[in-house]
């Protein structure tokens, strides 16, 4: 990959290429029971942290001396009467699915899933015999012309009985080309053993691995074409499918629009008819019914109630509540604020650590000057409250229900229920007034 990040940290549709197999492997255990090993080695106090943030367990494979080796460690002290699958990091299309019949064939022999490429390069190749059994796998480096030309490939995914796993590693050795020990020798170790290999073909696209940006830029492509294909047959409409981008876990109902050039970055929930306009960028967010993104919005770790209007060029970042039928304008900002049902902020404003009530309506070019270069502070204003354009609200300061403050105001003190707040200098006009003038050099 030519990068100081480990190849299975890179990431594929928002999350590590690890972290792909791992929901894999978890959804397995959660339907057979067992547990999730992940063999680590090089770089693995990068790696380390994600696989224990997944609730798996960690085993070391301090000397890379290959798969086989690998595999041995993870074994060691395992129960011999349970079914070992051999998943692995950079294979990150495989699913459930494609599995089970894998698991189903190694509860009594080793079982091995295949495909057939048109371009098998740089992958294992399948030896059968005449009988169409598995005798081989061999792997590309030490492949023979004949061997070559087999278009059958080696996934490197396996499952068999856990004894037969213990019984057949000791026996390999590391006599090829890269002087290491290859899981792929069980295979032959098996059938001289009079121990059958069961071939199970799997698509092509889920044994897929990657190997350099190429191949993880290709793999994102059909990840993508995927979701956006899943989404579409699931009554949601893309308006320009390859631009928009879905990354974690999306939840999205019918009736939803979506126009070009979105990114989705889960967790999503997007309820019916929601409409999300050209250029949105929208990250863990929970939107209700009927609400319409306008377009160049970012929502950032925020919940949208229902009907709500928002945008265009809207940034709404973490902490930010809106309540049904609330209207974000043009060019307004919010943090860590609730906005009550029916209130408005229309038009280039700041509104930050606020709780805002009922039917507010908050003139252009409004802030909360919510710090003091020290620590942040509320501002409270009640129901009904209408804050003309252009004011300062200077945190903490609470105003009260059916307040209103006059335009250019710097309010820096409460104001009770019903009052008018204004603060603003005198205007003074001066008459024959002269506008400084640029000299000529």
């Amino acid at each position: 990959m030519r990068s100081d990040l480990p190849k299975v940290m890179h990431s594929l549709a928002g999350e590590p290429l690890l972290a792909h197999v791992i929901q894999t492997a978890s959804q397995l255990v959660s339907t057979h029971g067992g547990e999730v090993t992940v063999v680590t080695g090089h770089s693995h106090e990068k790696v380390d942290p994600l696989v224990e943030s997944m609730g798996c367990r960690v085993v070391h494979q301090k000397q890379q001396h290959g798969t086989g080796h690998a595999l041995s460690i993870a074994l060691d002290h395992a129960d011999p009467n349970t079914l070992t699958l051999v998943l692995y990091g950079d294979v990150p299309l495989v699913k459930p699915v494609h599995l089970e019949p894998l698991i189903a064939a190694g509860k009594q022999s080793l079982a091995v899933l295949t495909a057939n490429l048109d371009d098998p390069s740089g992958y294992g190749r399948v030896c059968r015999n005449d009988d169409n059994d598995v005798i081989s796998i061999v792997e590309h480096r030490d492949a023979t012309p004949d061997q070559l030309a087999i278009q059958e490939i080696n996934s490197g995914i396996y499952a068999a009985p856990t004894e037969l796993f213990q019984r057949l590693l000791p026996e390999v050795t590391s006599n090829n080309a890269q002087g290491e020990y290859y899981l792929t020798d069980c295979v032959a170790l098996s059938v001289a053993a009079q121990r059958p290999v069961v071939g199970v073909p799997g698509p092509r696209e889920v044994v897929l691995g990657v190997n350099d940006r190429k191949h993880l830029a290709t793999m994102e492509r059909m990840v993508q074409d995927s979701r956006r294909e899943a989404l579409m047959l699931s009554g949601v409409t893309l308006i320009d499918p390859e631009t928009v981008y879905i990354h974690g876990h999306v939840v999205i109902e019918p009736d939803v629009v979506i126009g070009p050039n979105v990114f989705l970055q889960g967790p999503i929930q997007l309820a019916r008819g929601v409409q999300i306009g050209f250029g949105c960028h929208l990250t863990d967010v929970t939107i209700g019914q009927g609400v319409k993104l306008n377009p160049y919005s970012v929502l950032e770790s925020v919940v949208v109630g229902q009907e709500a209007t928002i945008g265009p060029f809207a940034r709404l970042r973490p902490g930010t509540v809106l309540a049904d039928h609330t209207h974000i304008g043009n060019f307004v900002e919010t943090k860590n604020t609730q906005v009550g049902p029916g209130s408005k902020i229309n038009h280039l404003s700041y509104v930050g650590d606020a709780v805002i009530g009922k039917q507010v309506n908050i003139g252009a070019g409004t802030i909360t000057c919510n710090y003091d270069g020290a620590k942040k502070h509320q501002t409270v204003l009640g129901d009904n409250v209408f804050i003309g354009s252009n004011t300062s609200l200077v945190a903490p300061v609470m105003i009260g229900n059916g307040a209103t403050t006059g335009a250019g105001s710097v309010i820096t003190r409460d104001v009770a229920t019903d009052e008018l707040a204004i603060s603003r200098s005198p205007q003074q006009n001066k008459v024959g007034y002269q506008r400084p003038t640029k000299t000529k050099e």
